[in-house]
């Protein structure tokens, strides 16, 4: 398949969901989507109580982004360490590759967030789950290793679970984590939605989390964008990372440049994800009448991006007007100022 015939949008909450006890989720991976060949991501939903069970990825870190409601995670840390946190709208986690772990929704409403992996050959379909681990393994083997009874596991699932229904953990229950965190981040969590943003008049707000303010993220690093109406992210690329991204709200464009005259270019909705490979040139423009807000993941830790306006102004105006064939009044116009979002 040519470059050309990828489409860089995937219309993610359109697709058939998998179904469980108080859980939603639908995936893309690079065998959905096959232009997201480094980054494959997750839409999932869990009513309260409910719980994607213990489990965990071996070729894949998880990185989050809670949407709306509230979760609470725990974690083994592989030097026998632990960790319970909660989040809410606008925080983030990540989980290292490997490492155990569970999500469960404790109300008052659904909890829904956007799971992305640093692989876009994962599938969350494929995990290593508790349930199906012991359902595969002798029973005597199980009893042994648990020092359960014969008849005690006989009453474990014989299948894997993948969602479980749990009851609501709440502040009267002993073993239940307080539905906030008392700390502002924790070495799971970051609220990335609390952090004051670069803020463009007029174009839109970028708050972005990286391995230097979320230590444990070392393979990952994301952005949330708001996009005035008229306005885009201006043209650029990112040199050392695949970008995958998530439209919350609203509607857009983007168009990917790919080098020797190929362009695609996609129109968006809230729901649907999108894609630029690393070094692909691109833009996200807001084409409605409201705020476009957009979640975008990265594969490294760190973010960078080289953006057109500010190339243009690190350049002499006699090269820009020679490049660009234009006169050397148009080329200073170009190169007075770096931009990121551009206003209509």
């Amino acid at each position: 398949m040519s470059p050309t015939q990828l489409s860089f949008r995937y219309r993610l909450e359109q697709q058939e969901p998998r179904l469980g006890p108080g859980g939603v989720t639908r995936g893309a991976s690079v065998r959905q989507f096959p232009a997201s060949r480094g980054i494959a991501g997750v839409s999932m939903r869990l009513s309260p109580g409910a719980m994607r069970e213990m489990h965990w990825h071996a070729n894949a870190a998880e990185w989050a982004y809670v949407i709306d409601g509230y979760c609470r995670t725990t974690i083994l840390h592989p030097d026998g360490g632990s960790a319970t946190d909660t989040f809410g709208p606008g925080d983030v986690w990540y989980f290292p590759r490997g490492w155990g772990h569970a999500i469960q929704g404790i109300g008052p409403g659904e909890c829904h967030f956007i799971l992305i992996f640093d692989n876009g050959d994962f599938s969350e379909d494929h995990t290593f789950s508790v349930t199906d681990w012991l359902s595969r393994t002798p029973a005597a083997v199980v009893a042994q290793s648990l020092g359960l009874s014969a008849a005690e596991v006989a009453q474990l699932p014989r299948s894997e679970a993948y969602f479980a229904q749990g009851s609501v953990p709440d502040g009267r229950s002993f073993d239940a984590a307080p539905r906030r965190t008392p700390e502002l981040v924790t070495a799971h969590r970051y609220p990335l939605l609390a952090q004051q943003p670069r803020r463009v008049p007029g174009g839109g707000t970028q708050r972005t989390v990286t391995v230097a303010e979320f230590p444990i993220s070392t393979t990952m690093a994301g952005s949330l964008l708001e996009i005035e109406p008229g306005a885009m992210r201006e043209l650029h690329w990112h040199p050392n990372a695949d970008e995958w991204q998530y439209y919350i709200e609203g509607s857009a464009e983007m168009a990917v440049f790919l080098a020797e005259g190929q362009v695609v270019t996609e129109q968006f909705e809230a729901g649907d994800a999108g894609y630029a490979p690393m070094g692909a040139g691109h833009y996200i423009r807001n084409t409605g009448s409201g705020m476009l807000r957009v979640l975008v993941g990265f594969n490294s830790g760190h973010y960078q991006a080289n953006d057109l306006s500010a190339w243009l102004a690190a350049n002499p105006v006699d090269i820009l007007a020679a490049n660009l064939r234009v006169s050397r009044e148009t080329a200073a116009r170009l190169s007075h100022r770096p931009q990121f979002f551009v206003s209509r």
